[in-house]
């Protein structure tokens, strides 16, 4: 298991406990260095006041002016190293021969010690030094005599006890202070990590990384706007679609709801706890779409969140998706087109010429009834139908012919496509295609449709002799908010098309020269294969 994917109690636990281990083993060695640090004072007294014990001794300082005198001062002195606990004692006279040695095959002998010096000129003084025996702390202490001249020197020496000792001397202290501090910092760390554990709804430090990275995520992703507050009514998230709609630029958390959107009333949501539901609001100049709703968490209001759109947006994808739009234009086109058939025949009959008003009626309804036929014989779905008609009527009224080619049929539209993906194709496709005519001043304007089937695929062909666009313009048309009709576009038609083609897993191509016109060629297959399938589904 990595330490990413370790549980956080274990995570918890084992940092408080090592926090503890360090700090009780910081704390023992500070204890155990002024433990040794104390011990070897009170050593260095202790041979300062056996040295002085010993350097008043009148045997010491009678024996010191003996050649051998040795023979009478070191069993002396060594009943008194016994008694008081020294590890050993040393006396040297003026020339630093050993008259008391713990060692006998030392006595007589001259003694090389490198820091006797100072003892020598009458000072008394500790110092600590390593021997054979190990380190031991030293008190040096001037003989004296009767006349105050110095005679000789006494050096006490009281081995230092090795840190194994002194650990040894403390263990049950030491055990004990490892038994409570272990026991009470596993048992708070673990009481700790579950309170940590429910206040994150039991989720591991990744998964919550995990879920506010997806939550970002797709807060970001959305195509509404999305705002939410905390119980003091301050700013915790908004998206970019929220600040896109409102006008809004920087970072606005932390600031309160009212001073960003005071017309959203989010607060009257969080003192009641009530939400509200597709609730109409004007945000300033926007009119939007709202959803207002409280944020609990056990019970207990801790927030709230509104989702909204744009009004405008949310009617015109509407109306781009369900056609209406177009529908509406074909009406408006047909109640005009029969408005001056009737006025035409009207003033044939006013002119007394009923014959030329008869032929112009049968001439009219004949071409009616042939494209109508046509249309329902080749195409078989009435939707389709009706938008070829009404945009063949649509171009009359423009001054544009708008002709169906005579081969087209369409029996049975390709896999994953249905009726409503047509109707936007070609909608979208023969408006742009009127587009494409404004403010050009030409005699003959036309635009050809056409859509053919067999077994393997199905076409559609849309062709004009308008304005054209330019090379660089046909590698952007498909994009997203992209247009040539300035204000009035709304860079969606198009896009909304190629997406079409992407799902139905067909090609789109395009041929185009400025000022001669345009041609657009959709293509889809008939048969999926299984790859195919699979990659448009997903199963």
């Amino acid at each position: 298991m990595s330490l990413k994917r370790m549980p956080i109690r274990w995570k918890i636990t084992i940092l408080s406990f090592g926090i503890v281990a360090f700090t009780v083993l910081i704390g023992g060695i500070i204890i155990i260095g002024n433990s040794i640090e104390s011990k070897e004072e009170s050593l260095g007294e202790h041979a300062l006041v056996t040295g002085r014990t010993i350097a008043n001794l009148p045997a010491l300082k009678e024996g010191l002016t003996e050649s051998e005198g040795w023979k009478k001062i070191n069993p002396v002195v060594e009943r008194i190293r016994t008694i008081n606990s020294s590890d050993y004692i040393v006396v040297l006279n003026m020339n630093r021969i050993r008259y008391s040695h713990p060692v006998e095959e030392k006595l007589g002998t001259l003694s090389s010690g490198k820091d006797e010096g100072p003892a020598f000129g009458e000072h008394s003084y500790t110092s600590k030094a390593e021997g054979v025996m190990g380190v031991a702390v030293r008190g040096f202490v001037p003989v004296m005599n009767e006349d105050h001249e110095q005679i000789g020197v006494v050096i006490v020496g009281n081995l230092l006890p090795s840190l194994q000792e002194i650990l040894f001397a403390m263990k049950s202290e030491i055990l004990l202070v490892l038994l409570l501090t272990g026991l009470f910092g596993i048992t708070g760390s673990w009481l700790l990590a579950r309170h940590l554990k429910e206040q994150t709804f039991h989720l591991e430090p990744h998964e919550v990384v995990q879920l506010l990275v997806e939550r970002t995520a797709t807060f970001q992703a959305m195509n509404e706007g999305i705002v939410a507050i905390d119980n003091e009514g301050k700013i915790t998230i908004m998206n970019d679609k929220a600040k896109k709609i409102l006008g809004i630029k920087g970072d606005q958390r932390k600031q309160r709801i009212e001073q960003v959107m005071p017309d959203i009333r989010l607060g009257d949501v969080l003192s009641s706890g009530q939400g509200v539901y597709n609730e109409e609001l004007r945000l300033g100049s926007t009119l939007v779409m709202s959803t207002r709703v409280p944020i609990r968490v056990e019970e207990e209001t801790i927030g709230a969140v509104v989702i909204f759109q744009d009004r405008t947006d949310v009617t015109r994808l509407a109306e781009e998706l369900t056609g209406v739009k177009a529908f509406v234009d074909a009406l408006r086109v047909q109640n005009h087109e029969h408005l001056n058939k009737l006025h035409t025949i009207a003033g044939l009959i006013q002119l007394d010429q009923k014959d030329k008003a008869l032929d112009f009626v049968f001439e009219t309804s004949e071409k009616q009834e042939r494209l109508s036929n046509f249309l329902v014989k080749n195409l078989k779905d009435y939707s389709l139908s009706g938008l070829l008609l009404s945009k063949v009527s649509r171009g009359k009224e423009l001054g544009i012919e708008v002709v169906i080619d005579s081969q087209s049929e369409m029996h049975r539209y390709p896999p994953l496509l249905d009726q409503h993906d047509f109707v936007l194709i070609l909608g979208n496709l023969i408006e742009n295609a009127f587009h494409a005519f404004e403010e050009m001043e030409r005699e003959e304007k036309w635009i050809d449709v056409s859509i053919s089937q067999n077994e393997h695929s199905c076409s559609i062909s849309v062709e004009d002799n308008g304005k054209g666009i330019s090379s660089e313009q046909q590698t952007a048309i498909f994009d997203k908010g992209f247009t040539t009709k300035g204000q009035k576009g709304s860079g969606i038609g198009l896009y909304l098309v190629n997406n079409i083609v992407d799902k139905g897993l067909g090609e789109i191509e395009v041929f185009s020269r400025k000022g001669e016109g345009m041609s657009i060629l959709i293509t889809f297959p008939m048969i999926l294969e299984e790859d195919s399938y699979e990659q448009a589904t997903g199963y």
